[in-house]
């Protein structure tokens, strides 16, 4: 037997690691399961190499075996196997392993299998002849997609047994870290603040968070929206009424003012306010004291005020639609939250949280790369409520399952479902297919990073001129992106 035959046979249902190997920073278990002794040597031999370890068995049911006592990372296993095929190993896996990933080696004649597969779940698939670059390529998305979880999974922990505002402000960006310090620091004041951000950034939120950590944590915290009421009726909402203060007024009513009293009242959408309402606040503001409509009696009051806008008043104020000596009333303190877009790298942690809040499971189904890749990739134009819808939209349509693309809205998905492989390709020679299912994905990468190579480049584990290379062959075009984006 030669030198090399008997290292090939040495892999095979054993746990290998090379000493003074390089080692990944978190290196995987991984199982692989083919009835090819040479193929099995050479992906172990690839794996180990980059510091994971490995163990090989012949087919599918030493696979179920050796997965009842170890808790691989991964499993990379052939569609045809003696006695349990691949895909059933992937749903009895499902069941004994949740924590384990897979991803499927097939030749044409059975795209179809690990294409259904990929829908149930399974990380992803590899055409045969497997190739190493292709496989390096699907091991650091998937070193990616775990270590993504690992975060989440901190995050989670740390917001488990806390319901507070503050702590539902979740993300690591750096624009979030400097807008909990700022708040931290203005917390215990008393002054007046003003919170700017898109719709949807969590205004209320912010302003919930204040009120729960200042020194008036223990009176009441009202909320009223400015833009809700119409002109004639805000200032009674803001001041109360005597009866027979205009028509209708049948009974007294206290004002959210008063309802306020000790504690802090929160006034969204302030720039909303017509001139009658913010010149009546001002006074308020400045004396300290209201008058219910209908009444020549002034009431002391004592709240701490804080205001909302997604407007820019300053503009605003330029054009004749708010008064100046307000905005410096209400601005004495100012936080500004980022918009979604600026701190994509939280759309992950935010997207988890609001799993475990819609999710009915102690442990929720979780999220495909898949979807992963379309929630990064959209923009979010309505910030973090449109995540929270487009999550809570997502796990109605999965039905407590994985969320997978195809449960996303239309327009945080592209506008389609694009199958895992290019419908011109499923029944075309493995040769023709791998190029499309090539060239598609390349597509795909560089739409997704808008036509910047090297960033395309990073996403795909490839150097710049690899990624030249390829598109040179593929005959991409700005237009491909173009189409693929639209």
């Amino acid at each position: 037997m030669s030198t090399r035959r008997a290292q090939q046979e040495s892999v095979i249902a054993r746990l290998d690691i090379r000493a003074g190997q390089p080692q990944v920073a978190h290196p995987m278990l991984v199982l692989v399961v083919d009835d090819e002794p040479d193929l099995c040597a050479l992906i172990a031999d690839a794996l180990i190499d980059e510091g994971h370890q490995v163990t090989c068995v012949k087919d599918g049911a030493a696979a179920l075996q050796a997965a009842s006592t170890t808790t691989y990372d991964l499993v990379l296993a052939d569609v045809r196997l003696p006695d349990v095929d691949g895909v059933t190993l992937f749903r009895r896996l499902r069941t004994q392993s949740p924590g384990t990933d897979m991803i499927l080696m097939t030749g044409a004649a059975a795209v179809a299998d690990a294409v259904a597969v990929l829908k149930e779940g399974a990380f992803d698939y590899l055409t045969k002849p497997v190739r190493l670059d292709e496989l390096g390529l699907q091991l650091a998305r998937l070193a990616s997609y775990r270590a993504l979880h690992r975060d989440v999974a901190a995050t989670r922990a740390q917001l488990a047994d806390s319901a507070s505002s503050r702590d539902r402000l979740v993300g690591h960006a750096p624009g979030m870290l400097e807008l909990i310090k700022r708040m931290d620091s203005i917390a215990h004041s008393d002054a007046a603040v003003l919170i700017t951000g898109e719709s949807g950034t969590g205004k209320e939120l912010v302003a919930h968070a204040l009120h729960e950590e200042g020194e008036r944590r223990d009176r009441a915290f009202v909320a009223v929206n400015c833009a809700a009421f119409p002109d004639t009726l805000i200032e009674s909402e803001l001041f109360g009424h005597e009866r027979g203060a205009f028509t209708d007024a049948t009974r007294r009513r206290d004002g959210r003012f008063k309802h306020a009293h000790g504690g802090t009242l929160f006034l969204d959408e302030v720039a909303e306010l017509s001139p009658a309402a913010q010149a009546k606040l001002l006074r308020v503001l400045q004396e300290g004291t209201i008058e219910p409509l209908g009444s020549n009696e002034s009431i002391k009051v004592d709240v701490r005020i804080i205001s909302a806008t997604h407007r820019d008043l300053k503009q605003r104020i330029a054009d004749g639609l708010f008064r100046e000596d307000l905005y410096y009333r209400i601005n004495t303190l100012d936080l500004e939250i980022p918009p979604l877009r600026d701190r994509s790298g939280d759309i992950a942690i935010l997207a988890q949280h609001f799993l475990k809040r819609f999710s009915k499971q102690e442990t929720p189904a979780g999220i495909t790369w898949r979807a992963w890749n379309a929630l990064s990739a959209y923009p979010f134009p309505g910030n973090v409520r449109e995540l929270m819808h487009t999550i809570e939209h997502a796990m109605l349509l999965a039905a407590g399952e994985k969320i997978d693309l195809e449960h996303l809205p239309t327009v945080v998905r592209g506008g389609q479902v694009r199958d895992a492989v290019p419908a011109s390709a499923q029944m075309a020679p493995l040769g023709a297919a791998s190029r499309e299912f090539e060239r598609d994905y390349l597509v795909r990468v560089l739409s997704a990073c808008d036509g910047k190579r090297i960033r395309a480049a990073e996403s795909l584990g490839i150097s710049r001129k690899n990624l030249w290379e390829k598109i040179r062959l593929h005959a991409i075009s700005d237009l491909d992106q173009d189409a693929r984006s639209a």
